[in-house]
């Protein structure tokens, strides 16, 4: 898949799944952004791997549920690499703890549902006005919310879920503009979020359940999220998009 001279934003693009995407979008010869939030090294370290395989990327800090942030990283963006944007994936997310119904405070709820939705409208609504005929967003959403998540992640499933709806809306709403919108959404994928949150042995049973019998592969997540960046998904949008082993069937 040919992304050449094409301008890329990951927001959350430093590790895991985000790397992944930041190092397959240079790949495929787009000029990537890759947004960090908490890790300057982490940044800087995948920008140096895209330099080294002889690609274009800068890095830029900021915390996507501050509008403040978001409107210095499309402008960085544009700085580096013109005033078009090709392509938006909203990586940002995060499940933050498992808390039941009864141990969760308004406070809680609304800081997950903040960083994984409100992230991903405040990044869209900054981006789409740099957008021409052929663009793509892709956003990062997850088996949970279609399936209520485990233990612990009723908030992170909701704001999934609500990720899912954002998608279908958007791509109704900008598809006029030839501008496609969808989201992927993974399963047991062997990143930090599950060594964080997901015990060894949970881990085992579920990719044991699965009819692939493993885990997936953040490689493989942004395997799927370069294809829907693509012009070969063309004729794709407002999708939500399984990529789980057969755990989960929509």
């Amino acid at each position: 898949m040919n992304l050449e001279n094409k301008v890329v934003i990951v927001t959350g693009g430093s590790r895991d799944i985000g790397k992944s995407v930041s190092l397959k979008m240079a790949a495929a010869g787009a000029k990537v952004v890759v947004n960090y939030c908490n890790s300057a090294e982490q940044g800087e370290r995948t920008v140096a791997e895209i330099k080294a395989a002889g690609g274009a990327a800068i890095a830029v800090g900021g915390d996507m549920t501050k509008s403040a942030d978001v409107e210095r990283l499309i402008a960085e963006c544009c700085a580096a690499f013109g005033d078009s944007i090709d392509v938006l994936v909203n990586v940002v997310g995060g499940l933050v703890a498992r808390k039941s119904l009864l141990e969760m405070d308004e406070e809680f709820f609304e800081h997950v549902m903040k960083l994984n939705v409100t992230s991903t409208f405040l990044t869209t609504k900054a981006v789409v006005p740099h957008m021409r005929e052929g663009s793509a967003i892709v956003n990062l959403a997850s088996l949970a919310g279609r399936d209520g998540g485990g233990p612990g992640a009723a908030a992170y499933a909701t704001s999934k879920g609500a990720v899912m709806t954002f998608t279908r809306a958007m791509a109704k709403e900008l598809g006029p503009s030839k501008v496609r919108v969808n989201c992927v959404c993974p399963g047991m994928i062997d990143t930090t979020f599950h060594d964080q949150f997901t015990k060894d042995a949970v881990r085992a049973n579920v990719a044991a359940a699965t009819p692939l019998k493993r885990e997936g592969s953040p490689d493989e997540v942004a395997d799927l999220v370069l294809y829907l960046a693509s012009e070969q998904s063309s004729f794709i949008t407002g999708a939500s998009v399984d990529i789980n082993a057969g755990l989960y069937f929509s």
